[in-house]
């Protein structure tokens, strides 16, 4: 007799490896591996989740409906279009599991979310990854990999691991140049980093074509990571098809009431993203000084920085050397990023410190 045996295409899959929170020796030292909110959580958002700690006996509403309808007045969208998860992730799985399977292509970029391809093989999908423009989406390079198997298209807007963007325009482009049968999954895990005039258009997108899905996540500006709430909007019978494959309860009521109170506070916002625009342009500058060494970074608008080594200093020398000094870098041999470190901005002190850490190791 012989044991179960897992499907070949599961086997594939490189599990995802998630940012670390200790040194290699076991040390908790400044963590900028996981692109949490440096400002932590909105004073609301934690008041609310204490408060619901008073119905623990209690299923949480399966129809997340108040904060559906929060999400809805918040965007201007329809609640019933609005499907909600584990974080992001969840969603980017849900998407995949309705959309794709064995024989399907699932087009994403080089240096993109490492997700992507898990969600995609998890369904017996193969992952097709489209060379990268300078560390960026490279909208010709997608539609140029378009494929009779196609059926969905992962990109996130600003990009993780490096930050980059494009504009609304060229998100209009890589879309008219779908087949209309193709699902583009628009990640917009990081889009609240985004001063106003820099919006991209995919909510419009979202809600004018019945091909187009936009996730978001509560994990990065709101601050509530540890409750992984994740949202997205499409069409109602993309939703619809999602929904079939949820997991039942799976947003719990504290973090649904959180969720909620987080979603209203403007304020909390808004001084997150102030915060992090003025340490992000600080740091680049500090690692723009370092170029003499061999220093250069992937201009960004999220809430990191990719930082690429290209003299002397070894990204891997870096990374071990900054958690000497006390800071936890992202390094990511495993996705092509071997010779770069994602760094989270942190508060003025953590980013004034790593930033000295740096100049030490690079010799500047």
């Amino acid at each position: 007799m012989t044991a179960p045996v897992p499907k070949p295409y599961v086997l594939a899959i490189a599990p995802y490896t998630p940012g670390r929170a200790t040194t290699e020796d076991g040390r908790r030292v400044t963590k900028l591996s996981s692109n949490e909110n440096p400002l932590g959580t909105s004073a609301h958002a934690r008041e609310a989740f204490a408060a619901a700690a008073g119905a623990l006996e209690r299923y949480p509403d399966p129809a997340a409906a108040a904060l559906r309808d929060a999400l809805a007045a918040k965007y201007g969208l329809e609640p019933e279009r609005i499907i909600y998860g584990q974080g992001s992730d969840e969603l980017l799985h849900l998407a995949a599991g309705a959309f794709a399977g064995v024989g399907d292509e699932v087009l994403m970029m080089r240096y993109g979310f490492s997700v992507y391809p898990i969600a995609a093989r998890r369904v017996g999908a193969e992952p097709v990854v489209v060379p990268d423009r300078d560390y960026g989406t490279d909208v010709d390079g997608l539609l140029a990999a378009v494929t009779e198997r196609t059926r969905m298209v992962y990109f996130a807007n600003p990009n993780n691991p490096t930050g980059t963007f494009i504009p609304r325009s060229e998100v209009a482009r890589l879309h008219a140049g779908l087949r209309p049968d193709i699902l583009l999954v628009l990640d917009h895990a990081y889009a609240e980093y985004l001063a106003d005039e820099d919006d991209d258009g995919g909510l419009d997108l979202a809600r004018a074509h019945p091909n187009v899905l936009v996730s978001r996540t509560f994990s990065k500006i709101h601050g509530l990571a540890a409750e992984r709430i994740g949202w997205a909007y499409g069409s109602a019978e993309a939703v619809d098809a999602m929904h079939r494959i949820r997991a039942p309860f799976n947003v719990t009521a504290a973090g649904q009431a959180a969720a909620v109170a987080a979603v209203g506070d403007d304020g909390f916002v808004e001084r997150s993203r102030a915060h992090n625009e003025r340490w992000r342009v600080w740091f680049e500058g500090e690692i723009a000084s370092m170029g003499n060494r061999g220093l250069r970074v992937v201009p960004s608008k999220a809430n990191f920085l990719l930082i690429l080594f290209e003299g002397e200093l070894s990204a891997e020398a870096a990374y071990r050397g900054l958690m000497e000094h006390g800071y936890i870098a992202r390094w990511l041999p495993g996705q092509g990023l071997g010779h770069a470190l994602r760094i989270t901005i942190g508060t003025e002190e953590e980013m004034r410190g790593v930033a000295a850490a740096l100049r030490t190791l690079a010799g500047a």
